[in-house]
This record gives C-alpha cells, structure tokens and sequence, in this order.
C-alpha cells in the first residue's frame, strides 16, 4: 500500500468552502473505502503544532491522507476529490509515502502495514497522532511548547506542521526529515522528547496514539508559507 498525503494553501476567500468539503468529502472517500478502493482516509486541519490549541489552527491550509494500492494511484490524484480542491487552493503539496514502521492505533485501525525497505537512505517523513484524554489536556498543552521548540531546531528537519481532526482532543504532527538518522537523533536522543515520552507514561494523557514513519517516495510542490521550515 501506498500512503497519498495532501496539503492545499487556501486564499482567505475560499476558506467557507474548504470547511464544507471537510464535511461533504467524507461520503465520497467513505464510498472508495467500501468498494476497497482505498483502506484508510483521513481529512486534516493544520496548525503550528506549538501548542495543539485552537489558536494553533491555519484556516488557510487543509490536508487529506489517502492509503491506497500503488495501482490506484494516478486514478485517485485526478479523481473529482482531488480536482474540486485544486479548483481553488493557491497551492499544493503531495507526499507519496510508503510505510517502514508504525506503532499504535488510529480511529481504531492500524493504518499503515510496514514495507521493509532497508537500503533506504533518502528523506523519510513521521506522522504522529495522538487522541488526548479531556481531563489531561491542560497539561499535556503545557508539556508542548518545549518539545516543539526542540522539534524546529533539530538538525536534519526539513518541513513540520501539526495536523488535526478536531479543534481539540485530536492532535498530531506531520515531519519531513533529511534521512532517518536525523529523525532518530531527535525521537531517541532529545531531551524535551524523552522528558514528554516519561510524561506520557506517568500521566497517561492518550487514550489513543499512532507513531508512524514512512520512507518519502516522491514530494510534489513545497510549503509556500514562512510559518513551516522547508529547508
């Protein structure tokens, strides 16, 4: 399987229009899930990932993460979906992913079915995602900022954003690294990521939690927008 990830920039006019297709695509994607087509769909905001609070939202960039046999490819990048967005947005970026390890659940599905590819040397990209527990969302906003920090200045980071399902609750990051050593320096050997790993184990802020990497077959267009580092 193939993992599609979209990211479209929005002008500030279209933005009523992007939010209702946030709603109304949900019956077509939930159409190409039941005849198999794809496996797994999400529809994303996105945000600064600096504190995963509304006031981290960009209404002007929204995002679709597609799982779907290579096959289908090309079907599904000129598919009405994919069109009706292009019609609009100001830009877009596409990530063709394939998936080198995932841990966790998301929705209740495990998403993504690892491919060994074990000569890889090029840029890999990390999705995380996490459903936080409401009486522990003070807190784990507090334990973000440091880790976010830490995240920019990490050396081998090319591009990160946070994305989410909801305003609240529902919260991820999605990273594009220079190669996976850089990733790992970051995940393993960071101090503010250790320091909210031991947070999450003592404090058990997810009732749901997804870490998955992915080795980054092809990047079509960039981040047009200052607030993401694209190096």
């Amino acid at each position: 399987m193939i993992v599609l990830l979209y990211f479209w920039s929005i002008p500030s006019a279209s933005v009523p229009l992007a939010i209702a297709h946030m709603a109304l695509d949900r019956s077509g994607l939930n159409r190409l899930k039941k005849n198999s087509t794809i496996s797994f769909y999400k529809l994303l905001g996105t945000g600064k990932g600096e504190s995963f609070t509304p006031l981290d939202a960009d209404p002007h960039r929204w995002g679709m993460l597609i799982s779907l046999p290579e096959s289908e490819i090309s079907r599904f990048d000129n598919s009405a979906l994919v069109n009706n967005w292009r019609k609009f947005a100001r830009s877009e970026v596409r990530f063709t992913l394939k998936p080198i390890s995932a841990h966790g659940m998301w929705s209740g599905q495990e998403p993504f079915t690892p491919i060994s590819l074990p000569d890889w040397n090029g840029p890999v990209a990390a999705i995380t995602r996490a459903k936080i527990v409401p009486r522990e969302n003070l807190r784990f906003w507090k334990s973000v900022p440091p880790v976010s920090k830490s995240l920019h200045e990490s050396e081998g980071l090319l591009a990160a954003i946070g994305i989410g399902e909801a305003p609240i609750g529902l919260q991820g990051t999605f990273s594009l690294w220079r190669d996976g050593a850089s990733l790992k320096e970051f995940a393993y050997n960071g101090a503010a990521h250790r320091q909210a790993i031991a947070n999450t184990n003592t404090f058990r802020w997810y009732s749901e939690e997804l870490f998955a990497r992915f080795a980054v077959i092809e990047q079509r267009g960039d981040f047009e927008s200052p607030s993401i580092r694209q190096n």
